[in-house]
C-alpha cells in the first residue's frame, strides 16, 4: 500500500491554496474559542420560548457559530459529616439550571486509567419549548475506547477519562447525578457478610455540555492545530486531510464517490502498481465496490480542532465494529452535527488527537470519514485498547445493547470492509493474529487470533458493540465476502 501514502506528498504543499478558509463575509467576526468554556465567563442562557432559541433566532444572534464546550465542575450532593465538602463524595451532580445551547453530554475526570464505578444520569431540557426530558444514563465504561498505552496521543498528558457521550438535540437547560455503587459482583460473593462501601469517585468530575456549531466546511476553522510554531498552520490542518483523499476526490470535496466493481477493480490495480507482483496484477482482486463516503469536511470537520500531522499504521488486517452508545434519538439530518460533537468530545473534552474512529456509520446506512488521514490508508485510530495498530474501528451511530441495528447499517458495514479489507487482500469471512498492545482480555505482546471482522468485545471485555449489533456481525461478514466476489 506504499502507493496510498505517497501519493498525496506532492499535492499537500500546491494544495495549500486550493481550499479556502473563513469567506470573506465572515472574516470580520471570526475569533479563537477556548477550549473549555467554562460557566462563570459564559453568556446568559436565553429563556425558553424567546426568539434566541429557535434555529433561525440562533443564526441571526450567532451568525458564526463555530462549536463550543461548557466545562462545569461537579458539585458533591450528599456529606460526610466530617469532611461536609470532600470531592470523594458518593454522589456528585449539578441542580437543574440554565445553560447556553448544547446537543451532547458526557462526563470526564482527571485519571484516564481510573473507572467510575456507579451510574450516571442527566435531564435536559429542550431549546424553544423548555420541556424537561426525563433521567437518561450515560454509559459510564468507556475506557476501552482509548488510544494503546505506549503512544505518544496517550502519553500527551491531555488524555482523561470519560464516560460515553449522549446526544440530546438542541437543550438549554441539564441536571445532573452521578452516584458511586458497589461492585454488584462483590454484592453477590456469598463470603460477603455485608455490602461492601460504595468506592470514591474519581477525581476531578466535570460535565461536558457540546454544542456542534454549524457546519465548519462553510465558515472557516476558529482554533488553530495544537502544534507551536508551524507557519500557516491553520491552511496546513484544511489540507492536509482533503489532499490524503486526492486519489479518490478534488480536493475540498464533501465527498467520495461510489464505484462499480469493475473500476474499483482498475482504480486497485492502479494504485498498487508498484506494490504488486506480476502474478497479482493479472489475477482478478477480491476486492468490493468502492462505497460511497462523506469525507471531514462534507461533515463539517473544523480541522483547527486535532493535532496536526497524520498517524498510520503498517496495514489493516482486521476491522473492529463498535456502537458510539450515544443514544438513537437522532434524525439522518442531525448526523454531521453528531459526528461534530463527537469530533469535539474526543478532542476537547477527552483529550485525544483527533476523532477515534476511523469510519462512522448512521442508521440511514450512509458512511463518513473518521479520522483524518485518508479513506484508503492504514491510519492510526483510537478505538480499540489494545489494538488499534493494523487495525481500523468502524462505529455504528447509536446503541445497540436492547435495540436491533438497521439493515441499512449492517449492510454499509459489509459494503465498507468489503472494499478496505480487499484493499490489503483481506478476507472478510476469515481469520488473522493481531499483537496486542495491553486489555483487559489479552496482555501485552500476546499475539490473538480474531476475525478479520470482529466486534469491539473481541478485543476487550465490554458490551460494546452491544448484543444485537454484534449479533449481526456473522451477516456482516457473509456480505462482505460475497460483495468481493469470494
Amino acid at each position: 500500500m506504499r502507493g496510498f501514502l505517497a501519493s498525496s506528498i506532492g499535492v499537500t504543499c500546491a494544495a495549500a491554496l486550493a481550499l479556502p478558509l473563513t469567506p470573506p463575509a465572515l472574516a470580520a467576526t471570526a475569533r479563537p474559542v477556548p477550549a473549555t468554556e467554562a460557566a462563570t465567563t459564559a453568556r446568559p442562557a436565553p429563556h425558553a420560548g424567546t426568539s434566541a432559541t429557535t434555529p433561525a433566532g440562533r443564526r441571526a444572534a450567532e451568525p458564526y457559530a463555530a462549536g463550543s464546550t461548557q466545562s462545569l465542575p461537579l458539585e458533591p450532593l450528599t456529606h460526610d459529616r466530617a469532611t461536609p465538602s470532600a470531592p470523594s463524595s458518593a454522589e456528585q451532580g449539578l441542580p437543574r439550571r440554565a445553560v447556553r445551547h448544547f446537543s451532547l453530554v458526557g462526563v470526564v475526570w482527571d485519571d484516564p486509567d481510573a473507572e467510575l464505578h456507579g451510574r450516571v444520569r442527566v435531564r435536559t431540557r429542550a431549546a424553544g419549548t423548555g420541556t424537561w426530558s426525563g433521567w437518561q444514563d450515560l454509559d459510564t465504561h468507556n475506557a476501552d475506547h482509548a488510544p494503546d498505552t505506549d503512544t505518544p496521543e496517550r502519553a500527551s498528558g491531555r488524555v482523561r477519562g470519560a464516560t460515553a457521550p449522549l446526544w440530546v438535540g438542541d437543550s438549554d437547560g441539564v441536571e445532573l447525578r452521578v452516584r458511586s455503587e458497589p461492585d454488584r459482583s462483590a454484592q453477590r460473593s456469598p463470603d460477603a457478610r455485608r455490602l461492601p462501601a460504595a468506592p470514591p469517585l474519581p477525581s476531578g468530575l466535570r460535565l461536558e455540555l457540546v454544542d456542534p456549531g454549524e457546519d465548519d466546511h462553510l465558515l472557516g476553522a476558529e482554533e488553530g492545530p495544537r502544534t507551536a510554531g508551524a507557519p500557516n498552520t491553520e491552511t496546513s490542518a484544511l489540507t492536509e486531510a482533503s489532499a490524503a483523499n486526492a486519489d479518490f476526490a478534488p480536493l475540498g470535496a464533501t465527498e467520495i464517490a461510489a464505484l462499480s466493481r469493475a473500476r474499483t477493480e482498475q482504480e486497485y490495480r492502479a494504485l498498487n502498481s508498484g506494490g504488486l507482483t506480476e502474478q497479482q496484477l493479472q489475477a482478478k482482486p477480491y476486492v468490493g465496490p468502492r462505497p460511497g463516503i462523506v469525507t471531514r469536511r462534507g461533515w463539517g470537520a473544523n480541522e483547527g480542532l486535532r493535532e496536526s500531522g497524520l498517524r498510520y499504521t503498517k496495514k489493516v488486517k482486521a476491522a473492529f465494529v463498535h456502537h458510539t452508545a450515544s443514544g438513537n434519538k437522532y434524525r439522518c439530518s442531525q448526523v454531521p452535527s453528531l459526528i461534530r460533537s463527537i469530533y469535539r468530545y474526543h478532542v476537547k473534552s477527552m483529550g485525544w488527537r483527533d476523532i477515534g474512529y476511523n469510519f462512522l456509520i448512521d442508521k440511514c446506512g450512509k458512511i463518513y470519514e473518521g479520522r483524518a488521514g485518508g479513506v484508503a490508508k492504514p491510519v492510526l485510530g483510537a478505538h480499540t485498547l489494545g489494538f488499534n495498530s493494523n487495525s481500523m474501528g468502524i462505529a455504528v451511530l447509536g446503541s445497540y445493547g436492547a435495540t436491533k441495528p438497521s439493515k441499512s447499517a449492517v449492510k454499509a458495514i459489509a459494503r465498507l470492509t468489503a472494499w478496505k479489507l480487499g484493499l490489503y487482500r483481506m478476507n472478510p469471512k476469515g481469520k488473522t493474529y493481531l499483537k496486542s498492545a495491553g486489555s483487559n482480555l489479552h496482555r501485552k505482546g500476546k499475539k490473538v487470533r480474531l476475525n478479520v471482522i470482529s466486534g469491539h468485545r473481541d478485543g476487550f471485555k465490554t458490551e460494546c458493540p452491544g448484543r444485537k449489533l454484534y449479533g449481526k456481525l456473522g451477516s456482516a461478514r457473509s456480505k462482505a465476502a460475497r460483495y468481493q466476489g469470494r
